[in-house]
């Protein structure tokens, strides 16, 4: 079959108004599919060029296939499981950032160019002292960027109409806010001149964003037959679910310049994204921590195994609407809707997530996930939330073994192994612990401050409630001992 290329996919090329720090799958299954259907109605009318930040990796496929390649969204849409598959032809070219630093570094001076966009993981976004402007480029993200930036501004002599906005998406809180602080420290380091620092807060913008979609990446065991279907050969194919959320935050109005709403696109511009990020943890992630642990332990595998059994559905249903929601400040339509969503995403049939994969650092997830809507609730309604709390004593009937094997605390499923997988301290403490009598078990655990930062031992009723609840998941098992509580 024919390599995908430009000429196969009849290419338009548009003005670069995007250098994108990244050529993941992520970034190409969410920014760039928003851009490719904007640039399709005609809202945007911008390409996007991939800069490779790290010195590993190759950019070969990209090359070979001139930057085109299919995003193939799989999940339920309006009740049923569907593939939509498009053709992204919003990048428009690829560069090596250390190989080609001249090719790359003189897109500072691209007069059409305006938005930054980087996923460099939660680590990308530091700052290192040791980090030089003399080094082509520099090794950190952020002193890259300093060094673009200070480039644009000596090439347009200060000009504040050729500022750029920046749009982080690495999964960190106030990720343009970290940014912009890691861009003016370099600016101190490196001695650059106060009136580029002034042209920084004038001409440049450092969104915060946050973002929501799985993607999962290239479909290694499905490829050849994808490929056959689309008649063409696709070395890049990028799969994901139909939901997205961007969520962008900027001190400056930037709605006009990327209008990504106005082609139908899920994209929210907001002066503070903190409602929204949230709902996210304590809905999306909240749903998934407080469920994961006690469905594992009524013999389910995967989430959507459990979305298929009444029980866990049941379950995860009423502490989302019964104990999260009220607990939310957003409208009570806007975060049902979004939790309908969360539910319909969780019954994707193209997505195994594995409940053992989820469970990694249950202890600190449940912490900052569940236990701020467990509090909210108490506050509010002045009497426990039942399955939040339940799921508390799911959590320490999961964090149950005295064997510590391979830097895990080794559980049991009717008889069989699992590995329980958190920091060593924590693993510690529930070898020590969790095999012990309950009542001093639950304890032990619930006044840990190193836990939950507080002694959750001391709220009252609660340690009573955790204990009577695990007692009868020993007693009875947890499909047993859920049922009394649903």
């Amino acid at each position: 079959m024919e390599l995908l290329n430009k000429a196969k996919t009849g290419k338009k090329e548009r003005p670069v108004k995007v250098l994108q720090f990244g050529e993941g799958n992520f970034l190409r299954a969410f920014v760039d599919y928003m851009i490719d259907i904007a640039n399709e109605q005609g809202k945007f009318d911008g390409d996007i060029v991939l800069v490779k930040p790290i010195t590993f990796g190759s950019l070969d496929r990209f090359r070979a296939q001139e930057s085109q390649y299919t995003v193939q969204l799989r999940g339920i849409v309006d009740g049923e499981p569907k593939k939509i598959s498009r053709i992204i032809t919003s990048v428009t070219d690829v560069v090596d950032a250390y190989e080609q630093y001249e090719t790359y570094a003189d897109f500072a001076k691209l007069d059409t160019l305006r938005f930054i966009v980087s996923n460099t993981t939660e680590a990308g976004i530091v700052y290192d002292d040791t980090d030089r402007i003399e080094m082509n480029p520099p090794k950190t993200f952020p002193g890259k960027l300093t060094k673009f930036l200070y480039e644009r501004y000596q090439h347009f002599q200060g000009d504040t109409d050729k500022g750029l906005v920046m749009l982080p998406v690495e999964l960190i809180d106030d990720n343009g806010v970290h940014l912009e602080a890691c861009v003016k420290k370099f600016a101190v380091l490196w001695k650059l001149e106060e009136a580029f620092v002034q042209w920084l807060d004038q001409a440049c913008v450092f969104a915060s964003t946050l973002v929501d979609r799985i993607v999962t990446g290239y479909p290694k065991d499905e490829a050849e037959a994808l490929c056959a279907e689309f008649g063409y050969q696709d070395d890049l194919i990028v799969t994901g679910e139909p939901f997205a959320l961007w969520v962008i935050e900027s001190k400056k109005d930037i709605r006009a310049e990327l209008p990504l709403p106005d082609a139908g696109l899920p994209v929210i511009f907001t002066d503070n994204q903190k409602p929204y990020k949230q709902r996210k943890v304590r809905i999306l992630n909240g749903a998934h921590t407080s469920f994961v642990l006690a469905s594992y332990l009524c013999g389910n595998d995967i989430v959507l195994e459990s979305m298929q059994d009444t029980l866990i559905l049941n379950f995860m249903k009423a502490t989302i609407f019964d104990e999260v929601i009220p607990t939310l400040d957003l409208p009570k339509e806007e975060l049902e809707a979004f939790a309908q969503d969360v539910i319909t995403r969780f019954h994707n049939p193209y997505v195994k997530h594995s409940l053992l994969a989820i469970s990694l650092n249950s202890v600190s997830k449940w912490r900052a996930r569940c236990l701020p809507s467990f509090l909210g609730y108490l506050e509010q309604e002045k009497k426990l939330p039942a399955h939040l709390t339940f799921s508390l004593a799911a959590l320490l009937a999961f964090y149950t073994g005295s064997e510590i094997r391979d830097k895990a605390l080794i559980g049991n499923r009717d008889g069989e192994e699992y590995q329980i997988l958190d920091d060593a301290a924590v693993l510690e403490f529930f070898a020590q612990n969790s095999t012990g009598e309950t009542e001093a078990y639950v304890h032990a655990a619930l006044s840990n401050q190193d836990f939950w930062g507080q002694d959750l031992s001391a709220l009252e009723g609660v340690e009573d409630a955790v204990a009577s609840y695990l007692k009868q998941i020993r007693a009875l098992g947890m499909r047993k001992a859920m049922e009394k509580v649903v």
